[in-house]
């Protein structure tokens, strides 16, 4: 095989046409390579892009895109689709500030049809693709790639069930990387594939489906069932026949010539859906990938020889960690508390929870919308169940919170990891909702921990409430150091604490921002404005005896919070109006995300940017007292230049 390099002729997918076999091969271990430095540089989504590098070369091979339209299901496989798409030369800004996403991005490309970074949206997109496609009078192709892992949630059957109703021309590959529902493939399978997905079987079919139309009925019905029989024997794919698609496969993911013979063969069929089910490897050809138990699905800057990668010392352990293993203490002295996540154990902490009771702890796959209704069956039989869900995957689920849980007052502890903002991943993944969407639910104990040593308490406390539903949230990343407490006394509900009294301004915090208030306020008092800060700990039931001890004694009154407007500041406003506390000229701020979707950066420079930082408390206590730019400025000087 040649050694010329043939990535670099590769701008653009039309690049590809006319490239033989072999070429395309040598293409594909180009871009497994250009991949896999990229991600070393920058970390991010590595193992899932390593298995579909053959499958992305003969997708931009054999489809015209961006005309044809190609999604990505979840897009945290797409790295390798940026690289030949125009995009190499800014590959290796991938996650970083004011570079490429992690994820598929439709400002991004031309390329980019459909965003993403949530599971099983795909197919649900495609079909709307088709149906606008149909409607106009086009005759462009669309295809939906979608991982083992995504078809199983429900929101990808509920389209599959009515893709054969909306059209007749859709591919979607079913990227199998885990031979979850794969046989063994081999050269046996991949020539079944070839034949089926060809002209000349399925012509035969439609012989042989013209002969039984002349039999009688019951003869007709058999002959169709013994059709459906065998090729379900042959293939596996009895399943997505009945749903109404031409099955193709199992087909090796990795073999580029297959690939191509399939993919042009199912151009081809247009009289109904074709799935085509790839088998691949994650984290194929890169030994250091494909011997990890996580396949390398996301890392940290590496090595790429040796895959070592460059992972800090912690200071402190994670808020997940500290999850993980509160409740497994808590789980060794309550034999009903169980815990449920949706295909993140290691993600939410709970797989130390799982070492310790394999038979408590039920992993529902990507389900979110199954793991509250689920979880609400078991509070309601006398379960005690903690449902630990990302902020920004809980959202999918929402309707069974509200209807399923918090309408029948069911107590299922809800353990919110990933709030506020998370750095490289970006908007998509970002906890900046979760406030305002709990918190305005009726029955709901809603919590935020300021530290570690916090949230231990407020899972204690979210176990003994066994009257209704409770939740807390606590974000991504390394503690500050608190200190466990030996013995988890619940908190009492509703009520926050007063950390630094003060006569001037007053910081209410709520969430892991405390730390910022304190630095703001040592700031505030160094310039002689003494001030008090507190922790709410509780949005919901509001401690209003704090608010308005707060709101009495001060002249200015922040709150400050890891969310998004129409949370935590919004509650609070709504009770200083209602008790009539800002009649006497009490002058408030809410401190809160901006009202935008943020892009990936570093956390710290994602939170300066939404003025939650202290330099940005101080500046917004300042200017709410009528201090101008020049006279803050002069006051920064007097305190030796902290604040800028």
């Amino acid at each position: 095989m040649s050694s010329t390099p043939h990535l670099d002729s590769i701008k653009l997918p039309a690049d590809l046409k006319g490239k033989s076999p072999n070429e395309l091969v040598q293409i594909a271990d180009e871009l497994r390579r250009e991949t896999i430095d990229a991600v070393s540089v920058t970390g991010g989504h590595l193992g899932a892009g390593l298995g579909v590098v053959e499958l992305t070369v003969a997708l931009h091979h054999v489809f015209d895109t961006p005309k044809d339209i190609l999604i990505w299901d979840v897009g945290h496989q797409a790295y390798p689709h940026k690289i030949l798409t125009g995009r190499r030369d800014r590959i290796r800004t991938l996650r970083q500030k004011d570079g490429l996403s992690g994820f598929t991005k439709r400002s991004e490309s031309e390329y980019d049809p459909f965003g993403a970074a949530h599971a099983a949206t795909s197919i649900s997109a495609a079909l709307g693709f088709c149906a606008s496609r149909d409607a106009q009078g086009n005759d462009n192709n669309v295809i939906a790639v979608i991982g083992d892992g995504s078809i199983s949630a429900g929101m990808a059957y509920e389209a599959m069930n009515k893709a054969a109703e909306t059209t007749g021309q859709l591919i979607v590959i079913l990227n199998d990387n885990d031979m979850s529902i794969a046989p063994p493939v081999g050269g046996m399978s991949n020539y079944l594939a070839k034949l089926v997905s060809g002209g000349s079987y399925r012509a035969l079919r439609r012989v042989g489906k013209q002969m039984a139309s002349i039999l009688p009925k019951p003869m007709q019905a058999a002959a169709k069932k013994a059709e459906e029989f065998a090729r379900g024997m042959a293939t596996g794919g009895t399943l997505f026949e009945e749903l109404g698609f031409y099955y193709v496969g199992p087909i090796d993911g990795h073999d580029i010539e297959v690939l191509v013979d399939v993919l042009e063969n199912a151009k081809k069929i247009t009289d109904r859906p074709v799935l085509i089910h790839a088998v691949t490897h994650k984290g194929h050809g890169y030994a250091p990938a494909e011997s990890a138990d996580d396949k390398y699905h996301g890392v940290v800057k590496f090595n790429v020889v040796t895959g070592e990668q460059n992972k800090t010392q912690s200071n402190a352990p994670s808020y997940t960690k500290i999850f993980g293993e509160t409740l497994t203490k808590l789980a060794q002295s309550d034999e009903k508390i169980v815990a449920i996540t949706a295909a993140m154990p290691s993600g939410t902490g709970l797989d130390i929870f799982q070492k310790d009771f394999p038979r408590r702890m039920f992993d529902v796959g990507i389900a979110e919308q199954h793991a509250v209704t689920f979880a609400a069956g078991m509070a309601a039989d006398g379960m005690k169940p903690f449902c630990a869900i990302y902020s920004t995957f809980l959202q999918r689920g929402y309707d069974q919170v509200v209807h399923d849980v918090a309408l029948q007052s069911l107590p299922v502890r809800f353990a919110i990891d990933r709030a506020g903002l998370v750095g490289a991943d970006g908007a998509t993944h970002a906890g900046s909702f979760d406030i305002g969407y709990m918190g305005a639910l009726p029955n709901m104990v809603f919590m935020a921990a300021a530290d570690e040593a916090e949230l231990a308490l407020m899972v204690a406390t979210s176990l003994a409430i066994d009257d209704g539903p409770s939740a807390f949230r606590y974000p991504r990343g390394e503690g500050v150091g608190a200190i466990i407490p030996s013995v988890l006394t619940p908190l009492e509900i509703g009520k926050g604490r007063i950390i630094q009294e003060g006569t001037k301004i007053a910081i209410l915090s709520f969430g892991t921002r405390l730390a910022e208030a304190q630095l703001a306020a040592n700031l505030l008092g160094a310039m002689g404005l003494s001030t008090t800060v507190a922790d709410a700990r509780f949005a919901k039931p509001l401690d209003e005896d704090l608010v308005r001890v707060l709101a009495q004694n001060h002249e200015i009154l922040l709150t400050l919070e890891e969310g998004a407007v129409g949370g935590f500041g919004a509650f609070v406003l709504h009770f200083l109006s209602r008790d009539g506390l800002l009649d006497n000229g009490l002058k408030v701020r809410t401190l809160t995300l901006p009202d935008v979707f943020q892009d990936h950066d570093k956390p710290e420079a994602q939170y300066a940017m939404a003025g939650l930082n202290a330099e940005n408390i101080v500046k917004t206590a300042l200017t709410t007292m009528g201090f101008d730019e020049a006279l803050q400025a002069r006051m920064v000087v007097g305190v030796g230049g902290q604040v800028n």
